[in-house]
């Protein structure tokens, strides 16, 4: 069995806002072997990125409460101090933002943003470090990389800037890739260049990758595994083939219909899930997804539903998914 690079469970944030408390994450259980890229998928709020971003505790202290356990290659995040998260930060762990122009610094060449984290986490001369980087530029396909390292982020275009990024983040050699939307920003053509590069690199580079998305598109492109979040919680969990064509949960289903991918007909509504996420200050009591679903029961707004196994490796969070599954097949 291939080493455990990130293991997360309970997870739960609560930012406080006032006298305010929004659970943003209710009770999350991951897993992510070495080598291994997971897709974490969901709408907006749905509390994948707030999840991204425990695993390297980027939240502010002060207004986030945080419960259960993240774990790095078996050490607990949550006990390192401000000297372990330097290390674990872009050392064993590299990230990849939604917006590149917004996270690389500005007033530095993207050349001596490298270097400066290279240096951080290893003893190397100035001049090893440029070297590796310039060696990082032509890893992630980076055209006419000596002058482009010596380019600032505004001189850039998009995609090369999500290049540039990626050569950050691989910069010090890390275990584990976290990719918080790094193609929201990106037209297709540049999406897919992108997408195909990361999987180019897991596969060359041994990376484990925790892929945050909203489009289940880009997560069939880069993932093994897919898990489906809605209002904190995992709602289902599998091989993407698997997730794909046989979804167990309403709201996958909802996810996978509401796509524009295909034969689009001229007069046709896209299909969209009714009604609205939850008011996560306010969840429902029960199924968080239960206001907005067809199949829903009374029981389903009493109680919250476990993440139980229905096949191999394929787990669900919902009461009928039994019974539909079974009429649907």
């Amino acid at each position: 069995m291939a080493e455990r690079v990130l293991e997360i469970r309970g997870l739960e944030v609560t930012f406080r806002r006032g006298e305010e408390r929004i659970r943003a994450v209710a009770g999350v259980d991951l897993t992510l072997a070495a080598g291994e890229a997971l897709a974490l998928i969901g709408e907006s709020g749905s509390g994948k990125s707030v999840t991204l971003r425990q695993v390297l505790r980027l939240d502010p202290e002060r207004t986030t409460e945080v419960a259960g356990s993240v774990r790095v290659g078996g050490e607990e995040v949550g006990r390192l101090d401000r000297r372990g998260l330097r290390r674990l930060r872009g050392g064993r762990v590299g990230m990849v933002f939604q917006e590149p122009l917004l996270a690389l610094d500005p007033v530095y060449t993207v050349g001596q943003q490298i270097v400066e984290a290279i240096r951080a986490h290893e003893p190397v001369s100035r001049a090893e470090a440029r070297a590796r980087a310039l060696e990082l530029f032509r890893l992630v396909h980076v055209p006419s990389p000596d002058r482009r390292l010596d380019a600032y982020p505004h001189e850039l275009s998009g995609g090369l800037r999500q290049r540039a990024m990626i050569a950050l983040a691989l910069a010090c050699r890390p275990q584990l890739l976290l990719a918080d939307e790094p193609t929201t920003a990106l037209d297709a053509t540049v999406q897919i260049q992108v997408l195909l590069l990361l999987r180019e690199l897991q596969e060359r580079l041994g990376l484990a990758i925790l892929f945050v998305t909203h489009d289940i598109g880009a997560a069939v492109e880069i993932a093994d595994r897919i898990a489906v979040i809605y209002a904190g919680r995992i709602v289902e969990e599998g091989p993407v083939r698997a997730v794909i064509r046989s979804p167990l949960h309403p709201y996958t289903r909802g996810l996978l219909a509401s796509r524009t991918e295909g034969a689009l007909v001229k007069g046709r509504r896209i299909a969209a899930i009714p009604g609205s996420p939850p008011d996560l200050a306010r969840p429902p009591p029960g199924c968080a997804f239960a206001p907005r679903c067809s199949l829903a029961v009374e029981a389903c707004r009493r109680s919250v539903p476990r993440l139980e196994p229905f096949a191999p490796g394929h787990a669900v969070r919902c009461l009928r998914a039994p019974e539909w599954a079974a009429s649907a097949a």
